[in-house]
């Protein structure tokens, strides 16, 4: 692994910063880009680039990294956020100019809202109906990438990630607003019924499977990040109150719950348990 070079984009962001950090730990050499760099590992090289300038030289301009791992990305906790369609052809564009330079291997972030409802198992054959601007652009950016590189000498991997929890400060998750409905002293916080099942994954488990899929190049497609065991959001919530030590009560049933959310939803995890486990085997 010693030598090899990996771009990421938003590495500043969520989940980039724990990537980055894991990317490092496995001995990568670690090129970094975001408009925030406060929260990247000091050992990354920080990159100052507009991936979104429209550059034909962007694969030179960045090093001619050997991999690139995509997870910039506006608005992400924002669903119906304009930014996603409006960004959408740029994010293409950058890819495109990255491949048609040279990039031989792309990682790019994707979301299990990419399915829309769906109940039951996800898995890389699932159909997909998205029912947010974020899920629709996430899943044309998807389809336009494979399409474009049916014919290429490029490895793809599209990393479908679920429900991301840990470090929830910086999220804007319901695991955020309790930690700061606790700061502000509140003894309830309004909640659903709590009883959909969700597939959740701490961020910093996210990052290690991202980086482990960067290393090796036989699995391919659609890899969904993901635990692949539905747990009741009541049930993790709960948890985290109490793993948490926050001083507050979960008031159910103050909110319905949505009629687009699924009573059951979880992904299929062979693809990232088979990159892990062959990872075990050969470096553990």
């Amino acid at each position: 692994m010693t030598g090899k070079t990996v771009l990421v984009t938003g590495a500043g962001g969520y989940i980039g910063s724990f990537v980055v950090r894991e990317l490092l730990d496995l001995g990568l050499n670690v090129k970094a880009i975001d408009r925030n760099v406060s929260s990247i590992d000091s050992r990354a090289q920080l990159i100052d680039y507009n991936i979104f300038d429209g550059k034909s030289s962007v694969f030179q301009d960045l090093g001619k990294p050997d991999v690139l791992i995509h997870l910039a990305w506006r608005d992400g906790f924002v669903h119906n956020s304009p930014a996603h369609l409006e960004n959408l052809n740029a994010h293409f564009n950058f890819l495109k100019s990255m491949v048609d330079g040279g990039l031989k291997h792309l990682l790019v972030m994707g979301t299990m809202h990419e399915v829309g409802y769906h109940e039951g198992e996800i898995d890389e054959e699932t159909p997909t109906n998205p029912y947010s601007m974020y899920g629709v652009s996430k899943n044309a950016l998807r389809q336009s990438l494979e399409i474009y590189l049916r014919d290429k000498d490029t490895v793809f991997q599209w990393l479908r990630a679920f429900y991301i929890f840990g470090d929830d400060v910086r999220s804007k998750s319901i695991f955020s607003k309790l930690i700061q409905a606790n700061k502000e002293g509140k003894k309830t916080f309004p909640f659903n019924s709590g009883r959909n099942k969700y597939d959740f994954i701490l961020v910093k488990k996210l990052a290690k499977q991202i980086a482990l899929t960067s290393l090796q190049t036989e699995v391919r497609g659609i890899i969904n990040c993901c635990s692949g065991e539905p747990v009741a959001l009541g049930d993790v919530v709960e948890k985290f109150i109490q793993d948490n030590n926050l001083k507050i009560e979960l008031n159910y049933g103050v909110y319905p719950d949505r009629p687009y959310d699924s009573p059951a939803i979880w992904g299929n995890n062979e693809k990232i348990k088979a990159i892990v486990e062959n990872f075990n085997r050969q470096f553990v």
